[in-house]
């Protein structure tokens, strides 16, 4: 049989200065990369990962979810990715879907070397390119942010996402201010505050946001608020997106989409998991019409999973650069970066495209386990 799974690793990195803050009700944040490998018996290998934010200290708990998974995976081919997926899926295991997600995705990161393919061209390739935006961490002035601005746009964004202290008050003056210093700059902002407002909050936010010509307000409310959601939307003109970390099955997507709450779909197929129930989403949003506006803010394996998913199809706008670049780089020999002109291409070579230092990974685990066919190593 090709492609037999014989072997599969998990390593649980945190890169030391991977520490960022999102909103001001947050202290700060120890990013996590829980990273799988998986190996065949015909010697082909697959990554995939997916991030945890956690204060205090390292995630394990991912890591622990998809130790249950791995047993259903020795033997098996990756060619059955569907296979694999659904026997994954019917698991009692906790943290569905994300614990399928580095799984899947390093099957597809595989199975595409299997094929010397890149994976967005063996997924569709619609195109090798796609804008970027730049990802704010939480600052702690609005000088900070005035700054900050500045030296993105020096280092050639053209478009910039807040994250906020979510302090309804705070952030509208910080709108304020950032208007009136780069309002004849050309530049183009967006607001995410963590499902942080009521509804009344979030109506104005989005009011505000608008008259500046914002290109969308992110997770004014907590995503399992439709209602509020289709409420928000119907009274305003700005685009409304949801966080896209609560609601991840197809069946709450699907529900999403038809209480006509959100203007794109939001979701990251770190979380969501993986390639293949992910491609569905797209797919269900393109039948209503809608983009897919992914969420890549990681580790460089979660964003180039995220980004191939973009460029093999053409409902997506937006690639979501979390800023600053380096600490999210933490063990890749491969980048992700934003050029000149503002767009991120598709890494070169195939599948992912990502090459791992595997010395750096294994030397800055915290915790890792084995499985292969001889019986588990933690």
């Amino acid at each position: 049989m090709k492609l037999e799974i014989d072997k599969i690793d998990v390593f649980v990195v945190a890169g030391p200065d991977a520490k960022y803050k999102t909103s001001s009700h947050y202290d700060d944040l120890v990013i996590t990369n829980t990273i799988v490998r998986i190996r065949t018996a015909d010697g082909y290998e697959g990554f995939g990962a997916a991030i945890s934010w956690t204060e205090g200290g390292i995630d394990k708990s991912l890591a622990e979810s998809i130790r249950h998974l791995l047993p259903f995976l020795i033997g098996k081919s990756a060619l059955h990715r569907e296979a694999i997926y659904s026997l994954m899926a019917s698991r009692c295991v906790q943290m569905k879907p994300q614990a399928l997600s580095p799984i899947d995705i390093a099957l597809w990161d595989l199975v595409a070397k299997f094929a010397k393919m890149p994976l967005y061209q063996m997924l569709g390739g619609a195109r090798n390119k796609i804008l970027s935006y730049a990802s704010t961490p939480f600052l702690p002035t609005i000088q900070a942010y005035i700054k900050h601005v500045q030296d993105l746009k020096n280092q050639g964004y053209k478009i910039i996402k807040f994250h906020t202290w979510c302090i309804f008050e705070k952030d509208m003056a910080l709108v304020a201010a950032i208007h009136e210093v780069f309002k004849d700059s050309g530049l183009k902002f967006m607001m995410d505050v963590e499902s942080a407002y009521t509804r009344e909050e979030a109506l104005k936010a989005a009011r505000i946001l608008e008259k500046h010509d914002y290109i969308w307000f992110e997770a004014p409310l907590s995503d399992t608020d439709l209602e509020g959601y289709r409420d928000l939307k119907s009274r305003v003109d700005i685009p409304i997106l949801a966080a896209g970390n609560t609601l991840l099955y197809l069946n709450q997507i699907e529900q999403g989409i038809q209480n006509n709450g959100w203007s794109s779909v939001r979701v990251d197929a770190t979380l969501a998991g993986g390639i293949t129930q992910t491609q569905k989403i797209m797919g269900l949003a393109e039948a209503n019409s809608m983009t897919v506006e992914l969420q890549s803010w990681g580790y460089t394996l979660s964003q180039a999973a995220n980004l191939h998913l973009m460029l093999a199809y053409n409902n997506s706008t937006y690639f979501e650069q979390a800023v600053p670049v380096e600490p999210l780089e933490f063990g890749a020999l491969t980048t992700i970066r934003t050029d000149k002109e503002g767009y991120v291409h598709a890494p070169d070579g195939n599948g992912l495209g990502i090459e791992m230092d595997w010395t750096l990974i294994e030397q800055a685990s915290s915790y890792k386990i084995t499985l292969d066919t001889t019986g588990w190593t933690a």
